[in-house]
């Protein structure tokens, strides 16, 4: 028995040194090593993304390309910083929020502004369209070193959620101490809602619930439930006032280093990583809540007089954008949902009339 125990041994160290060897010989084969960084974790949707698009990269490429993935902000601890390394060309790939977005792009913000979207295939419709194409190229002929590859979903839909006191009006918000972002767009909208706006790291966001600090937040569910935010927050009203969008960029100056062929796949998998993203979110979204309600949460689905209400009291948020930023993103932007409304209702009625 021992003597067949020291040869298992053997085989499996002669099967691990292989793998190494194969694995070590496929980095020195390949040509060009792309390093691709997210601040989520590896349970995130943007992680599936990118092991999606690393498989086919890896391999439409023929080993060429060689995908390096850093979650959890192991490469870069701040979005100021990940972006400035995308610029110098130090790192190939990385994504921001809206929010994160509007530091070096603010009309980015656009997208942010509330009740514009009324569900996923809409909000998909209108990402994938023309506003992501005029934003890429504002962003190059600004010369800011950015390359937009592609919007996906980073966490489903924004909602109001709160820790003692249900949310079915938006007369309901008034006074309440609501946690935002710096960014200023979600700050106008809590405070045109008639609540206060406390900007408040997402880090500390627990402990402020925990103490009183805030009394409510506006997250998206997977975010409330991968924080264990549900032991404070135990109401949430599904308003949807903003769709999560993740913008994922690529260094300029890399992407102009890399051939026609390799720029072609790359293309590719930022589909791929696109639509996995949002799979995941979809799927993932009806379990978070379910998770919610079983540790006591209520979740409140508003009606439709109700909806109107929310979508009226936000609406000199759209004034506050042109005041801002001009008219050009908004009418492009309003633009680009009524031509995907329209492409979605003649769907419907190709269906209806396919219908025996």
């Amino acid at each position: 028995m021992n003597k067949q125990k020291t040869l298992i041994v053997i085989y499996l160290l002669v099967a691990v040194g292989s793998i190494i060897g194969i694995l070590q010989s496929t980095n020195e084969r390949a040509e060009f090593t792309l390093k691709f960084a997210i601040q989520g974790s590896p349970v995130d949707e943007d992680y599936f993304g990118l092991l999606a698009l690393e498989e086919y990269v890896e391999q439409a490429s023929e080993g060429r390309v060689d995908v390096q993935i850093f979650p959890s902000g192991q490469f870069c601890g701040s979005v100021p910083e990940c972006i400035g390394n995308l610029q110098k060309g130090v790192l190939e790939v990385f994504s921001t929020t809206v929010g994160g977005t509007g530091n070096f792009f603010a009309p980015a913000q656009v997208l942010d502004l509330p009740y514009v979207f009324e569900n996923d295939q809409q909000a998909e419709c209108v990402l994938d369209g023309p506003i992501l194409s005029e934003m890429r190229q504002t962003v190059l002929n600004q010369d800011l070193n950015l390359r937009l590859m592609g919007v996906s979903n980073t966490g489903g839909w924004r909602n109001f959620a709160t820790a003692s006191k249900p949310i079915h009006h938006p007369d309901d918000l008034i006074g309440q101490k609501i946690r935002t972002t710096p960014a200023e767009i979600q700050q106008q909208l809590v405070k045109q809602l008639g609540a206060n706006p406390t900007p408040i790291s997402w880090s500390e966001l627990y402990t402020a619930l925990a103490t009183g600090v805030v009394e409510g937040s506006k997250n998206g569910i997977q975010d409330i439930i991968g924080a264990k935010l549900e032991e404070h927050l135990k109401f949430i009203v599904l308003d949807g006032h903003s769709y999560m969008a993740a913008f994922w960029w690529f260094s300029e100056p890399v992407w102009q280093s890399l051939p026609p062929d390799i720029q072609t796949i790359l293309d590719q998998g930022f589909v791929r990583l696109r639509n996995t993203a949002r799979k995941r979110v979809f799927e993932q979204e009806s379990q978070s809540y379910q998770i919610f309600e079983q540790a006591g949460g209520v979740i409140h689905r508003p009606n439709a007089l109700q909806k109107a209400a929310f979508r009226s009291s936000a609406a000199d948020m759209r004034q506050w954008f042109i005041d801002s930023y001009g008219e050009h993103w908004l009418n492009l932007l309003l633009q680009s949902v009524a031509q995907c409304q329209t492409e979605s209702e003649l769907q419907t009625e190709n269906k209806a009339l396919q219908t025996p």
